[in-house]
């Protein structure tokens, strides 16, 4: 016998600091509260207010919650809830104990450390995992769901204390049926992460995400953004037409078999370029287990520990 429980509850959230912006949006950390004492930490994701009374913003919100809801995977933080309070919209997320790369990568250098490249290739790993679920997802009747990142980037990855590496912010993702695509008529995503594809106002798919995660796992290896310029148009002129570098010749960190690596991901002809996040991802795995024992969650863990200033200061509370 089938039974149908219909369950009314109430969501309330005490919002304890705030722990990123961007144009659209604004995350907090914050406490989940219910029944019986329970509480839980979680990220608010708010929309800016101005952006409320602009349908097209508001539907990609609403969209991005709808799309991530059923993207579930150890390597893309997690949506919980779509809510709404005193006229603003709000997604409930999983909140990350740690940092975004571009942090990351400034406490290091705070520190007087380098990363290890072993370490730089297991994060990408990671990211390449997460993006290879994503691109491979399906709706409920089996079709693809065609997700293209689009912005992947070092504030888009968050590394964790204990060593989890997720990818987050699908807010400009191409997904078919879930938000508002302006493809060819504006360059969606950050100008120094972008593919030649998005820097060309071009027509993307799954290997644009995997040209933005070669400038990462270069930031990642050299400290820096090689296609950074002095603004998004020197930047997306940089992606479309600066020469590639022989990254041996940049860092004595980066190998021969890791130079071929980056070579690949930054192909600008895109049928040059990996096919695949999965063949990323054997390369990367192979790169750093071919010799048996490598780095973990659990190493990445320990290093973002040793670093001095790596803990998270508590603010002021609200309630929503």
């Amino acid at each position: 016998m089938n039974e149908c429980i219909n369950i009314h509850d109430h969501f309330r959230y005490e919002l304890v600091r705030k722990v990123a912006e961007g144009g659209m949006g604004v995350v907090y950390e914050a406490r989940q509260h219910g029944a019986r004492d329970f509480t839980k930490t979680v990220a608010i994701k708010l929309i800016r207010e101005h952006f409320l009374d602009q349908p097209m913003f508001l539907s990609n919100f609403i969209g991005e919650a709808k799309l991530v809801a059923n993207l579930i995977h150890t390597n893309i933080v997690q949506t919980y809830h779509l809510g709404e309070s005193q006229g603003m919209c709000y997604i409930a997320m999983e909140f990350i104990q740690g940092m975004n790369l571009e942090q990351f990568l400034r406490l290091v250098e705070a520190n007087g450390r380098t990363l290890p490249p072993e370490l730089a290739v297991f994060i990408t790993s990671r990211i390449a995992r997460g993006l290879a679920y994503a691109h491979q997802k399906t709706n409920t009747k089996g079709e693809p769901l065609n997700i293209v990142h689009r912005d992947v980037s070092l504030k888009n990855v968050m590394v964790a204390y204990e060593g989890d590496v997720k990818l987050t912010d699908f807010g400009i993702a191409k997904a078919a049926g879930y938000l508002i695509d302006q493809e060819g008529e504006v360059a969606a995503g950050k100008a120094d992460f972008m593919s030649p594809e998005q820097a060309d106002f071009g027509i993307t798919d799954a290997r644009s995400d995997l040209f933005s995660t070669g400038i990462v796992l270069a930031c990642l290896l050299l400290g820096r953004n090689p296609f950074t310029g002095e603004s998004a148009s020197d930047s997306r002129n940089n992606v479309l037409h600066m020469p590639i570098p022989d990254f041996c010749s940049e860092s004595r960190l980066v190998t021969k078999d890791l130079n071929i690596i980056l070579q690949r991901l930054l192909e600008r002809k895109i049928e040059k370029r990996y096919a695949s996040a999965e063949q990323l991802l054997h390369d990367l795995e192979f790169h750093i287990y071919r010799d048996g024992y490598g780095p973990t969650n659990e190493t990445l863990g320990k290093f973002i520990r040793s670093l001095k200033g790596a803990a998270p200061s508590k603010k002021e509370h609200e309630i929503i």
